[in-house]
C-alpha cells in the first residue's frame, strides 16, 4: 500500500480547483480554489505545505475521448506543474466531474452562491477520489 498525500488540480480557464488526500490515500478532500491567471506562487506554497508524493491533473476530454482546446490548456498547465515540482503528473479523465460536484453540493443543501465558490474544489476532489479508487 502506497502512502503519502496526493494533490489534485482541476484546471479551468478562470479557476483551478485543488483537492488533497489524507496520508493513507483513502479520502479526497476539497482544499481551495485558485484564480487561473498566475497561480504559481500559490501552487508552489501548496506543494511545499502538503509535500504530496503524487500530483494528479484532470484532463477534460470530449465524450468521444478526443482532446480539444480545454485539454490542450490542461496539458500546458500539467507540463508547467511537472517542470516546477520535479514530479511526473498522473492524468485523470475529468468527464462529468463538475456535474457530479454540482449535484453533490445541491444534495447537501448548499446555496447557489456558495456552490459557485466551491464547485471547482469539489470537482478536484471527485477527480482525486477517482484516482485513489483506481489505485486500490
Amino acid at each position: 500500500m502506497s502512502v503519502g498525500r496526493v494533490i489534485a488540480f482541476d484546471p479551468g480557464s478562470k479557476r483551478i480547483g485543488v483537492a488533497i488526500s489524507d496520508p493513507l490515500r483513502i479520502v479526497a478532500s476539497p482544499l481551495t480554489v485558485l484564480e487561473a491567471g498566475d497561480p504559481w506562487d500559490e501552487i508552489d506554497a501548496l506543494l511545499e505545505e502538503y509535500q504530496p508524493t503524487v500530483i494528479v491533473v484532470g484532463l477534460p476530454v470530449s465524450l468521444s475521448g478526443g482532446e480539444g482546446p480545454a485539454a490542450e490548456r490542461a496539458r500546458v498547465f500539467g507540463a508547467e506543474l511537472e517542470r516546477r515540482s520535479g514530479r511526473s503528473i498522473r492524468w485523470v479523465d475529468e468527464r462529468f466531474t463538475t456535474r457530479t460536484a454540482e449535484e453533490a453540493l445541491i444534495e447537501g443543501g448548499v446555496r447557489r452562491r456558495e456552490r459557485k465558490q466551491s464547485v471547482d474544489k469539489v470537482a478536484a476532489a471527485v477527480i482525486l477520489q477517482h484516482y485513489l479508487t483506481s489505485q486500490l
